[in-house]
């Protein structure tokens, strides 16, 4: 049974629910206009071979190199994980923060301790609104005592910390800035990186930041990235008028490591339980509730935007009550190899008929030979081994018009190169939120 308009998967707690109405393909071509910004990287991924975009923070973002005739994203996957490649990520905007009180404003901004990062180091960090929302999930960079950099993902929180300022309580500015990143990912990163920058690279602690020139141009460089294998991702200061400088070097140093460029690995991602923001959660969505608890610190005395909303709903989960409707999970499902992105939310039954959940990253793992997909199911039903049926379209069904079978599994599906500090906590039995 086709499953077109759903009205029982419960979303009681948003104000406004998923679009679950499964409406397939978009075949339209996408409009290449003067409001939607192209970044300082856009004609070069063009001259790579960029053939689809998507748009991202207001700009557009290479989705594809590999045509499908060609094999597709499964080949920039192969890329990935056996030699090295670039991503054009210029959509992660920065924007800083910077003055005497950029310590104490970004403390009151995101939700773990900011204190803690020391200058030349970087964390992944939650924003969130008084509801206890996530507004973005930034990499945050700390570049100096007085300044740092929020690397956005798809929301533009800029609009957002300067709203927060409007009075000028605090003594910083906030703005954009023209610096934009590539990332280098893949097993021979660390020897390309090496051969870029010098072996120093080689002692960068995971989301440790240095001063570099590529190209001869300013950088900064972190051991950071998108993908759960080693990487880096390359800063480029003054980035519209250096581009080409960066990007050809990198390209030039790539040659003897098979470098390849690539778009963002979702099915790599989706592996490492790395979540894709306004996919996987957004601003109606709570960190407890997509396996970001351990962003909500216990320890934090200040205080920050959405700590009482916060506290609130740990306090009520530990007492053993349900804190909001549906609940973020894993699973590993049947059907043929899903090779290509969702262009729905694929719905997700028990009974074969009834929706109950629904999917918001699914792909083909080639190394556990399964698809495999996050996405939400009812919170009393969360458990691992809890098992389901998964209404994917008929390319994907092992019989056209019946759903395929799968069940809930542990996140991440796949160890990590660099495991992030959930994955940390989890094999060591601790909480290291703070």
């Amino acid at each position: 049974m086709k499953l077109t308009q759903p009205s029982t998967v419960d979303q009681s707690d948003r104000q406004v629910p998923y679009n679950l109405r499964q409406s397939g393909p978009t075949p339209q071509q996408m409009l290449i206009s003067t409001r939607v910004r192209k970044s300082a990287y856009w004609h070069l991924s063009v001259e790579a071979g960029c053939w689809r975009c998507t748009v991202y923070n207001r700009m557009y973002h290479p989705r594809g190199y590999v045509k499908p005739e060609d094999g597709g994203a499964m080949v920039e996957y192969d890329a990935l994980v056996n030699h090295v490649t670039m991503w054009n990520v210029a959509v992660e905007r920065q924007i800083r923060v910077k003055g005497p009180d950029a310590l104490k404003f970004t403390n009151y901004v995101i939700t773990r301790d900011a204190s803690r990062i020391e200058v030349m180091n970087g964390k992944y960090v939650i924003l969130c609104n008084s509801k206890g929302g996530v507004l973005n999930d930034p990499i945050l960079l700390r570049v100096a005592e007085d300044e740092f950099w929020f690397s956005l993902s798809d929301s533009d929180i800029m609009f957002f910390l300067q709203g927060v300022n409007h009075d000028k309580k605090f003594n910083v500015t906030i703005d954009e800035i023209d610096a934009a990143p590539v990332q280098i990912q893949g097993p021979k990163s660390v020897d390309l990186m090496a051969d870029l920058v010098g072996e120093a690279v080689r002692d960068i602690p995971y989301y440790g930041l240095m001063e570099a020139k590529v190209g001869g141009r300013d950088c900064i460089i972190s051991q950071t990235g998108f993908t759960g294998e080693k990487g880096y991702e390359i800063y480029l200061k003054n980035a519209t008028l250096y581009a080409d400088d960066m990007w050809y070097a990198v390209l030039d140093a790539g040659k003897k490591h098979n470098l390849k460029v690539i778009a963002p690995a979702h099915h790599r991602r989706i592996a490492a339980g790395i979540l894709s923001w306004g996919q996987d959660l957004d601003s109606e969505t709570y960190p407890f509730q997509c396996n970001l608890g351990y962003q909500v610190p216990r320890k934090k005395t200040d205080d920050y935007i959405g700590k009482d909303a916060l506290e609130a709903m740990r306090a009520k989960m530990e007492a053993g009550e349900k804190p909001y409707s549906n609940q973020l999970v894993g699973f590993a499902l049947g059907g043929k190899p899903i090779d290509e992105y969702a262009p729905d939310f694929w719905l997700v039954s028990e009974d074969g008929n009834t929706p109950v959940g629904y999917l918001t990253s699914p792909w083909y793992s080639p190394e556990l030979e399964t698809n495999i997909a996050m996405g939400y199911v009812p919170y009393e039903k969360k458990g691992i081994g809890n098992k389901f049926k998964f209404h994917l379209p008929d390319a994907y069904c092992d019989t056209p018009g019946q759903p395929v079978d799968g069940e809930i599994v542990e996140i991440p599906f796949r160890p990590s190169v660099n495991p992030n500090a959930r994955e940390i906590a989890k094999s060591e039995g601790r909480d290291t939120a703070y």
